[in-house]
């Protein structure tokens, strides 16, 4: 079974164009982040959302724009230090910032801690960090506002800064019960981000079959790892992977059929991209087959 499409909207030109396409093509997923498109896709979202209310949204907190600084420091949310950084997960900041994405918006179902990687130097820092931001949004929780929330990593496993056992007893502290609503988990999986991919397929733990065990919806961002990859991708691996593919879609399969990943995140706004996508990932790479283009680019 391979992973099913969902929009992913950093790095997309036109926030909207792509987001009609995509729910015009019937994505149920809608990956996005108050920072993205400059602080406005949120704004460019929102309409279509209520044209739509099945699809399931994902947005972020941590990264702000300098707009949003000055509005968080005007609220008293960031100090004038703070406010140059860029990122932020004290609770009082993702407090703010969750209730402003959430009126841009007009809903979400999973706010993730973005890159909490970027809370500290050490390991403690970014646990602390983060058991602080997941008190906060299970009050969002508890209120009904969204049905869960997470993190979205671009190093905190390569890296070690936790793991998913990890992740699960800091929610359940910021819980107080066993009974947490830690729901979503997002890493870069690709051809050049292969990591998860051959960690998924070999003997140890997987991150990804972890959190798949616990219940957690699993999203693999930039499969195309930000555009870069077409271009990288020869004649050779594209047979190697499945003759008559293009380079973008043999290279979004190879993220697709990564076990234990249940979205993959595309960034797409034509939409023969995004049939062209949805056609190349209906049949899964076997497992054997996807170890062996593993072990070609590694």
């Amino acid at each position: 079974m391979t992973a099913v499409l969902g929009l992913g909207t950093y790095k997309v030109r036109d926030v909207k164009l792509a987001a009609r396409t995509a729910l015009a093509g019937g994505t149920p997923w809608i990956d996005t982040a108050p920072n993205y498109a400059a602080g406005e896709a949120h704004r460019a979202l929102a309409p279509l959302l209520s044209e739509y209310p099945g699809v399931r949204v994902v947005t972020k907190t941590g990264f702000y724009t300098a707009d949003q600084a000055r509005a968080a420091m005007a609220d008293g949310a960031l100090t004038l230090p703070e406010s140059s950084a860029g990122h932020s997960l004290e609770p009082g900041f993702v407090r703010w910032q969750t209730e402003r994405s959430l009126a841009g918006l007009g809903r979400a179902d999973f706010v993730l801690v973005h890159n909490p990687e970027r809370a500290g130097a050490h390991r403690p820092q970014v646990h602390t960090a983060l058991r602080g931001a997941f008190t906060v949004l299970e009050e969002f929780v508890q209120l009904g506002r969204i049905t869960g929330y997470g993190v979205a990593t671009w190093s905190g496993f390569r890296n070690s800064v936790f793991t998913v056992p990890e992740l699960l007893r800091l929610a359940q502290e910021a819980a107080g019960s066993h009974e947490c609503h830690f729901a979503g988990l997002q890493q870069p999986v690709s051809l050049v981000m292969a990591g998860p991919i051959a960690q998924a397929l070999g003997s140890a733990p997987s991150t990804l079959l972890q959190a798949r065990e616990a219940g957690i919806t699993t999203f693999g961002s930039a499969p195309l790892h930000g555009g870069e990859l077409p271009g990288l991708v020869t004649p050779e691996l594209i047979d190697f992977v499945r003759p008559g593919l293009t380079a973008a879609t043999a290279a979004l399969l190879v993220a697709a059929s990564c076990p234990g990943l249940d979205v993959v995140l595309l960034s797409a706004s034509g939409a023969a991209h995004w049939q062209d996508a949805r056609q190349a990932i209906t049949v899964p790479l076997e497992p054997d087959k996807l170890r062996s283009v593993i072990r070609a680019v590694t």
